[in-house]
């Protein structure tokens, strides 16, 4: 593993396998982006039923509540470099498969539930598998600026150039998004089988060891260490109310602030313009706060955010707001996943990465049912109002991990690492 030193820590090098990986997760970003965004288009072609329409978007979400679990526990078993090749082939061929149904007339809004549901299954193995490679290609003190590299690039790929382009491949045909949805997985697929750093195999299980206590395990490794457990609880917390935040920022831009389809559009470039300057300035955020005093800044910073965005009757206080909202939301998820990376032992990623997902995901669909009720019972700026309240005992929930008894952070920060008490 190859490692160039830069100011304030360590940065990955593109060789050695990084790079290929950061090419796979970029290209499954951008054809991820086209799929979303073409789906529920296609959906409003098929169906003028609400309720079928939201389930295809549903169906992104509840294969993490079923499966996450599982799909962790057989990302510590297996090769994670193989299952993740084979994973992106499967998804490749299953869309090139839906792609032909589309070009031919035959799709309906029951196959484009089931494409959704699982594609969504076969990623809970895919991200809990990369999730545990990441450390195996990277030098621990170098896994923050990798995470940050990833996200970032991701969100490049499928905020600024995947979802805008949608629109033009529609014009060539309804299966065209889904065509290059579907070469973007097979391209990713053959960089991750092109490795050839040495990955170790899973680690084998025990002699009577079943699928449930591994599983457990993994839960109860979450558990024991605070710092983690503070994160996945405020995380938890933090999506209920971006459920709400997503499901009716639409109605906010153009119903409460009347700004249509183009202050939607405006707010949506604000975010990802966020989430690329939170990508950029979180090596300086962490080397000056610690990984999880940064999470905590961010989320009060956040908090405030979302409180102006139901307050200020702007369109450009709002595009500025959700600037900081993406900056930081950005400095979040990048840090909380490095924790999981450097805290978890090495056998034990895939589950206790499932089972942090698990538990974050499982609050989204109550949050955008929730969202859709205060929007309709007290007016269509309350929905960022209500997200701002869940943040609040989020915060709360991340005082106890920030304390200095606790490795909040690895040497890259320039900060001695504390013993944990578990």
């Amino acid at each position: 593993m190859a490692t160039t030193e830069t100011v304030g820590g360590r940065a990955p090098a593109w060789r050695g396998g990084f790079g290929r990986l950061w090419g796979a997760a970029v290209l499954s970003s951008f054809g991820d982006s086209l799929r979303t965004a073409a789906l529920p288009l296609l959906a409003v072609t098929l169906t003028d039923r609400p309720l079928l329409i939201a389930a295809v978007t549903a169906c992104g979400y509840l294969p993490w509540i079923i499966f996450g679990l599982l799909g962790g526990a057989v990302a510590d078993r297996v090769d994670q470099r193989r299952a993740m090749w084979t994973v992106d082939a499967l998804r490749g061929l299953l869309v090139a498969a839906f792609a032909v149904v589309v070009a031919l007339g035959h799709a309906s809004i029951g196959l484009l539930i089931a494409l959704a549901f699982t594609l969504t299954t076969l990623q809970t193995l895919f991200d809990n598998a990369s999730t545990a490679l990441l450390p195996a290609l990277v030098d621990r003190d170098a896994l923050g600026s990798a995470n940050a590299r990833l996200m970032t690039g991701q969100r490049i790929a499928g905020g600024l150039i995947g979802g805008p382009l949608v629109p033009l491949l529609l014009v060539a045909g309804a299966a065209v998004p889904f065509v290059a949805d579907a070469a973007t997985f097979l391209v990713a697929a053959a960089l991750v089988a092109s490795l050839r750093i040495r990955v170790p195999e899973g680690t084998p299980a025990p002699a009577g060891s079943t699928l449930r206590r591994e599983i457990g395990e993994g839960l109860r490794t979450l558990w024991r260490d605070r710092a983690l457990r503070g994160l996945c609880a405020a995380t938890a917390l933090c999506n209920i109310g971006m459920g709400a935040q997503l499901a009716t920022l639409v109605v906010l831009v153009t119903g409460w602030l009347d700004a249509g389809a183009t202050g939607y559009a405006a707010a949506g470039a604000a975010f990802t313009v966020g989430g690329l300057a939170g990508g950029v300035a979180n090596g300086w955020i962490v080397k000056r706060l610690g990984r999880v005093r940064a999470v905590l800044v961010a989320g009060a910073v956040q908090t405030g955010a979302l409180i102006v965005m139901g307050t200020v009757r702007s369109l450009a206080v709002l595009v500025a707001a959700l600037i900081v909202f993406g900056l930081m939301g950005m400095v979040w998820n990048v840090n909380t996943t490095t924790l999981m990376q450097q805290r978890s032992p090495a056998e034990l990623l895939g589950r206790v990465a499932s089972a942090f997902r698990t538990l974050a995901f499982a609050g989204v669909p109550l949050g955008a049912l929730l969202g859709g009720a205060v929007a309709t019972a007290w007016g269509l700026n309350t929905p960022p109002l209500l997200t701002a309240a869940f943040f609040v005992p989020a915060l709360i929930a991340l005082i106890p991990a920030g304390k200095r008894d606790v490795p909040v952070v690895a040497q890259d920060d320039d900060l001695r690492t504390a013993h944990v008490q578990r």
